[in-house]
C-alpha cells in the first residue's frame, strides 16, 4: 500500500517515517508550497505596530505563519490554533499562552479566554473568516493581515519553484501528473489547499484519504473527494493513527 505525503520538509520526512513504521510504502509530494505575501508594506506595518506594543494577543493559526513573525514583545499574549503551531512558536522562543482543547479556528473562538482587547491576526491569503468574525463578535478588535499565500506546485513551472526553494525531482514532478505511473492507495491531507490540488492528480476511485481534522474534512467534500478518516487528533501522529484505522475498511 503506497501513501501519497502531499507536504514536504521536515514535516513530511516525519509523517513519512510513521507511515513506513506502520508497515506501508511512503510517497512524498509536495502539492503546494508557501510564498510571502504580496502585500509586504501591510504586512511590514502590522509587524512594526506588533513590535510597538499595539496588540494585546496575537493569534496563531498555522505554522507557516511563524516564519514571518518578529521577536513578539512579552507584553502580548500569543495564542496557537493547536500543539503542532505552538510547539513550532516555542521553537522561535516565542512562549505560547493560550491553546485550545478543541485544536481548530472554532475551538479557539468557542474557548477564547478574555472579552475584550486588540488582536493581530496574521494569516493565509485565502484562510476563512473564522477567526476575525468570531472574536469580532466576542467583543475583541481583530486586525487581520496576509501574512503569506499557497502556491500550487502543479501551476509552477521548475524556475519558479526553485525561487520558492521547493525541490521536486523530475521523476517526483512527472508522478504528479501522471498517478497512473505510481499508483497510489492513500493520501494524507492536511488543509483545504492541499485537497484542492489532491483532486486534481486524478487518483483512482477508492483511494482511501484521511483528513487532519473536521475543517480539513470538510473541504476535502467540498473538493469532491471522499473522506475515509479523520484524525482525532492534528498531528502526524493523529494522521498516521487514522490512517492505520481506516485501511481494514478497504478490504
Amino acid at each position: 500500500m503506497r501513501v501519497l505525503i502531499p507536504r514536504a520538509g521536515s514535516w513530511g520526512d516525519h509523517v513519512s517515517s510513521l507511515v513506513e513504521e506502520a508497515g506501508f510504502a511512503s510517497l512524498v509530494l509536495p502539492l503546494i508550497t508557501i510564498a510571502p505575501a504580496t502585500d509586504q508594506d501591510a504586512l511590514r506595518d502590522r509587524i512594526d505596530e506588533l513590535g510597538a506594543g499595539r496588540f494585546d494577543w496575537l493569534v496563531v493559526t498555522s505554522q507557516s505563519t511563524v516564519r514571518y513573525l518578529p521577536r513578539v514583545p512579552a507584553a502580548v499574549s500569543v495564542a496557537a490554533v493547536g500543539n503542532v503551531t505552538a510547539a513550532a512558536l516555542r521553537e522561535r522562543g516565542i512562549p505560547v499562552a493560550f491553546v485550545p482543547r478543541r485544536q481548530s479556528a472554532a475551538g479557539l473562538v468557542d474557548e477564547w479566554p478574555i472579552p475584550t482587547g486588540r488582536v493581530l491576526w496574521p494569516r493565509s491569503e485565502d484562510a476563512k473568516p473564522t477567526i476575525k468574525d468570531g472574536l469580532d463578535a466576542k467583543g475583541m478588535e481583530v486586525v487581520d493581515v496576509v501574512a503569506y499565500r499557497t502556491v500550487s506546485v502543479l501551476d509552477s513551472d521548475e524556475h519558479e519553484l526553485d525561487a520558492l526553494g521547493v525541490l521536486v525531482d523530475d521523476d517526483q514532478a512527472l508522478t504528479a501528473f501522471e498517478p497512473r505511473e505510481t499508483p497510489v492507495d492513500a493520501v494524507l491531507v492536511t488543509s483545504g489547499s492541499v485537497a484542492k490540488q489532491v483532486l486534481r492528480l486524478g487518483l483512482a476511485a477508492g483511494t482511501t484519504v484521511v483528513a487532519i481534522g473536521e475543517q480539513t474534512a470538510e473541504d476535502c467534500r467540498r473538493a469532491g473527494l471522499h473522506v475515509s478518516a479523520v484524525a482525532r487528533t492534528p498531528t502526524p501522529e493523529g494522521l498516521v493513527e487514522a490512517l492505520v484505522g481506516a485501511v481494514p475498511a478497504r478490504a
